[in-house]
């Protein structure tokens, strides 16, 4: 009897824990399938499948004359799921397949035939078929046997991603930019779209088929930006300011053409040499981040807040003293042994005197010195331009007031020592003397665009108020001509057109190292009608070849003045008429066999007229980037090479 009651007893507790553990699941059941169901349905949906991120197309960057700067090219790489396809829909098209693919992508038949099937042996869901298809092949390949069929009869997947491309290659590389460096990261609000969304099913791991080829969410893609910038004058200051480089055997320089009555940046190079060798590539952005000792050129802000304090005239004489000066403790020297004797100060600009220009400050304003550096404050020489572009160096002009202002710095600022400036910020002073003392910001950017339609326009000038006078800006630009026609500059004068500028000399580093200079250039042309201003800014040239501005900056700018005033006039000086009535049938006639002779090849247009090869080209429904002007000494597709419609081309001239 006791022997059956306690059966009976563990009974009961073995059916109260059973019933305890059932109630228990009950709730964890009622817990997972009701309060907390589509919290694990979301989670086993996401396993599964998941919305990944499609980059927009970033918008086109062109320079002023639409060619193009940078652009985003689709790229495609194609996959294939092996265990998606029937085996009815295998055995019928695998061999189809493999030709095609044999012919568009190179080996064999067999070749591809047997990576198909070995992905079928060992149910592959995705293998690489092709890496960075165009869009063409792209097009092309989804139209081969089987994979015609789409994603899940066919097993196709096709991944698309886009890359930036530079036509222009290494020339103006930093000026364009990436990410958020340069042109691109300045407009980065209007090239870069939206993102859009595509669903895709995980096959494995690590591995995401999409859904469909249809995107769920579209991206949008980003606008087009029309530049300032002119790939034919990139072009010519890219190459002038290299060969100078290259024979001086500088450390690194940097150019920049301006639009003088608009602002419009028309070039800027950035060259810095590649270490232990005499090679130069786009390094950094040194015209408009990097501040540095000015030298001889600011002698133009230091005459100009003179002139308009009214302490001195331009006929106002100095006297050189043999060409050293003491100040205190420091000495001022002149680049001429034995000095100038008594000049004036139009003299002094002409020549570059250091030793007058410390007298002409120093005598005026050692009592007041805060009214020298309050007038270059109002003239906006301590502030940044206030560019788009990211990385703009901050100006330094030394105030009374700081801890470090010497006896001395009041005369050594006069030349240009102690004081710092950008190559842009340098360039936009002088400028605004070509246009009689009118400021005008510098500006990048000329239009926005999407597609045919137009976003934002940059046309009218950003005018920022008078630097000076109207009266000292014209006394101004006669002391610049002159030092062209008689000064320092004068090696490079041209009977054929004038220049106007200064040049700029200034040992840089001396605590480091004795001899190293940087050697500079700044003006404007023509000197009667201005139209382009420009600067020139070559650092630590070998000292052993030369090293001043005048024979290592200035020739740079005279051959960037030449070739865009006398190769590309700015007036047109031959009239339509003169043109012999011959000689244009005879050019028309040949043009007209060229474009109807070749249809889908490409022409040999070596020696063509660059504008007759760009027409003849797009009529073939070519895209066409030129570089440069003149005549085509070179084209990216060789003659005789099959084209298709908007093909791009890269054209060359000289």
């Amino acid at each position: 009897m006791t022997t059956d009651k306690n059966i009976l007893r563990r009974f009961y507790i073995l059916a109260a824990v059973m019933v305890v553990l059932f109630l228990t699941m009950s709730y964890k059941l009622f817990e997972i399938q009701i309060m907390e169901g589509q919290e694990y349905k979301d989670l086993a949906q996401e396993t599964v499948y998941r919305n990944f991120d499609i980059e927009p197309n970033r918008g086109n960057l062109y320079d002023t004359n639409m060619n193009l700067l940078a652009t985003s090219v689709p790229k495609y790489d194609i996959r294939f799921d092996a265990v998606t396809v029937s085996e009815r829909h295998f055995q019928n098209h695998a061999s189809d397949l493999a030709s095609e693919l044999s012919a568009l992508l190179g080996n064999s038949k067999s070749y591809h035939l047997q990576r198909l099937k070995r992905a079928r042996e060992v149910k592959n869901r995705y293998l690489l078929i092709a890496k960075q298809l165009d869009y063409s092949d792209y097009v092309a390949i989804r139209e081969f046997p089987l994979f015609n069929l789409g994603p899940y009869k066919g097993g196709f997947i096709a991944e698309q991603f886009t890359v930036r491309e530079h036509p222009l290659g290494k020339i103006g590389e930093r000026t364009v930019g990436y990410g958020n460096v340069g042109l691109e990261g300045a407009f980065d609000e209007y090239l870069r779209g939206k993102q859009g969304h595509r669903l895709k099913q995980k096959i494995a791991k690590g591995q995401w088929k999409p859904i469909s080829d249809v995107n769920e969410v579209e991206p949008e893609d980003g606008y087009d930006v029309i530049s300032t910038i002119d790939v034919n004058i990139q072009d010519v200051a890219h190459h002038a300011l290299l060969k100078q480089l290259e024979h001086f055997e500088a450390d690194h320089g940097s150019v920049v053409v301006m639009e003088t009555k608009t602002g419009e940046i028309k070039a800027i190079s950035n060259l810095g040499r590649i270490e232990n060798s005499n090679k130069y590539y786009e390094k950094l952005n040194y015209a408009v981040y990097e501040p540095h000792e000015p030298g001889s050129t600011f002698k133009l802000m230091s005459i100009a807040a003179a002139l308009e304090d009214k302490v001195i005239d331009t006929s106002t004489v100095f006297d050189t003293e043999k060409g050293i000066v003491q100040f205190f403790d420091r000495k001022v020297y002149d680049s001429k042994r034995g000095g100038y004797g008594k000049i004036s100060a139009a003299e002094a600009f002409e020549v570059s005197s250091n030793t007058a220009f410390a007298k002409m400050i120093y005598e005026n304003y050692k009592d007041k010195p805060e009214q020298f550096v309050n007038r270059l404050y109002n003239m906006g020489l301590n502030e940044k331009i206030g560019l788009k572009i990211k990385g703009e160096g901050r100006p330094r002009i030394p105030h009374p007031d700081d801890s470090n202002w010497y006896g001395t710095t009041l005369a050594w600022m006069s030349f240009g020592y102690g004081v710092s400036l950008t190559s842009l910020q340098t360039l936009t002073f002088y400028n605004a003397i070509a246009n009689d003392g009118l400021k005008v910001k510098p500006k990048f950017i000329k239009q926005v665009r999407d597609k045919h339609s137009l976003i934002e326009s940059y046309t009218e000038p950003l005018v920022e108020g008078s630097i000076c006078s109207k009266e000292t800006a014209l006394k101004l630009q006669d002391l610049m001509e002159r030092v062209v026609s008689d000064g320092t500059g004068s090696n490079i004068s041209n009977p054929n057109f004038s220049m106007a500028g200064k040049t700029g000399t200034c040992q840089t580093e001396y605590w480091i190292e004795a001899g190293r200079y940087i050697s500079s250039f700044v003006g404007y042309f023509p000197a009667d009608e201005p139209k382009y201003s420009c600067i020139v800014v070559i650092h630590k040239p070998n000292p052993k070849i030369g090293y001043y501005g005048s024979t290592v900056a200035a020739p740079v700018f005279a051959k960037i003045a030449q070739k865009i005033y006398i190769d590309t006039p700015i007036k047109d000086q031959i009239s339509r008429e003169s043109m012999q009535a011959n000689v244009v049938q005879k050019k028309y006639d040949n043009y007209f066999k060229i474009s109807q002779k070749y249809k889908t090849v490409m022409p040999d247009l070596k020696g063509y007229p660059a504008m007759d090869a760009v027409s003849i080209l797009e009529n073939l429904g070519l895209k066409v980037n030129l570089i440069g002007d003149g005549t085509v000494i070179k084209q990216s597709i060789k003659s005789g090479t099959k084209i298709s419609n908007n093909q791009r081309v890269n054209l060359i001239s000289s």
